[in-house]
């Protein structure tokens, strides 16, 4: 996330999409704490969420009129976050040619997201610590008290009890900030969730890409099977690249980038490449014509031999790799006198 605030209130935040049981217990902890000015802290992998937990929280509380500023606290240089935080007066050091104001005054009567605050230096963890206790601050260069109102939500990646053991981070902000926690599930721990997300992100990407992407079964599942270490920022991403390079025509998974290609779906991509090419081949018709009953029964061979040679003649395996009951692919090997040396397995 930048780490540029949002100033606006947010009325309408993105939806929290995904119907797990993680996600419908995150909603519950969401109603129950927004209408309160209680404390939240987020946590979760990045690209897990974390912003878009903290502004329906936001919108769905009193506050939701007053404006939503967001602030990653590593994004910004230490030298220079204390000022972005509490503003700073005109001539308080070299480059502040005007008075500023900081994320609390720009946030006043709404909610400041702390993201990352897990990466805040521990100088400047005690001076959050003093505002969020008097509830009052001073610019950087200034001598008189400017007094604060906001809802104080945060959120981190890193695990802050170890910090703590660390001294990395200070017992008493913690315990300040964590009076309401809220642990967001990654999306590898609710890939259930991914066709609805994949829906939901292609449905936004086509205000921006007017062709619309459609993925095909095998490239579903191969990103079903993806541990998504980036979460559903990555899952993002992806879509939006392949929105670029493939809108308007499906997506199969000999398609998709080579990372996402895993597990069982990886075994399966010569099956896949293979229907890529039967697709070709009808693009092919020449003009005299084709007999399509021999051209499908060459096609059928082809795709039935490769899910065979890629499941090493297990026929339970390549059953299913086609899509096929298991019986029903041994009545067509045995039309088209399909076999191998060695004896096909039938588990």
């Amino acid at each position: 996330m930048s780490h540029i605030s949002n100033e606006d209130s947010v009325s309408q935040p993105p939806r929290l999409v995904g119907e797990s049981r993680r996600m419908r217990e995150t909603r519950v902890l969401i109603e129950q704490v927004a209408e309160t000015d209680t404390s939240v802290l987020i946590l979760g992998e990045s690209g897990s969420g974390k912003e878009v937990v903290a502004q329906n929280i936001h919108a769905k509380s009193a506050r939701k009129n007053a404006p939503f500023v967001a602030i990653n606290c590593g994004a910004i240089p230490q030298e220079l976050l204390e000022a972005e935080l509490f503003g700073h007066e005109k001539g308080a050091f070299t480059g502040a040619i005007k008075e500023r104001k900081g994320r609390f005054e720009m946030a006043a009567g709404g909610t400041l997201f702390l993201d990352e605050i897990g990466d805040m230096p521990m100088h400047m963890q005690v001076k959050l610590l003093r505002v969020i206790q008097e509830k009052r601050f001073e610019r950087v260069g200034g001598t008189s008290s400017i007094d604060t109102d906001v809802r104080i939500i945060a959120a981190t990646h890193r695990n802050l009890e170890e910090q703590i053991d660390k001294g990395e981070f200070r017992l008493d902000l913690f315990y300040r900030l964590n009076v309401f926690p809220i642990e967001l599930a990654s999306l590898k721990e609710r890939a259930e969730d991914i066709p609805l997300l994949i829906e939901e992100i292609v449905r936004k990407n086509l205000q921006t890409y007017p062709n619309p992407l459609v993925l095909g079964d095998s490239a579903l599942r191969c990103l079903m099977n993806y541990e998504w270490p980036g979460n559903v920022r990555e899952l993002a991403n992806l879509l939006e690249r392949l929105s670029i390079v493939g809108g308007g025509r499906e997506i199969c998974a000999a398609s998709l980038p080579e990372r996402y290609r895993t597990g069982e779906t990886q075994a399966a991509m010569q099956v896949y490449r293979g229907a890529d090419e039967a697709e070709h081949l009808v693009e092919l018709i020449p003009d005299e014509g084709i007999d399509l009953k021999a051209q499908l029964q060459k096609i059928e061979i082809s795709l039935i031999r490769e899910a065979l040679e890629v499941s090493d003649w297990v026929v339970a395996r390549s059953a299913k790799m086609l899509n096929l009951q298991r019986t029903t692919l041994v009545e067509k090997m045995r039309k088209y006198s399909i076999d191998k040396v060695s004896p096909v397995s039938e588990i």
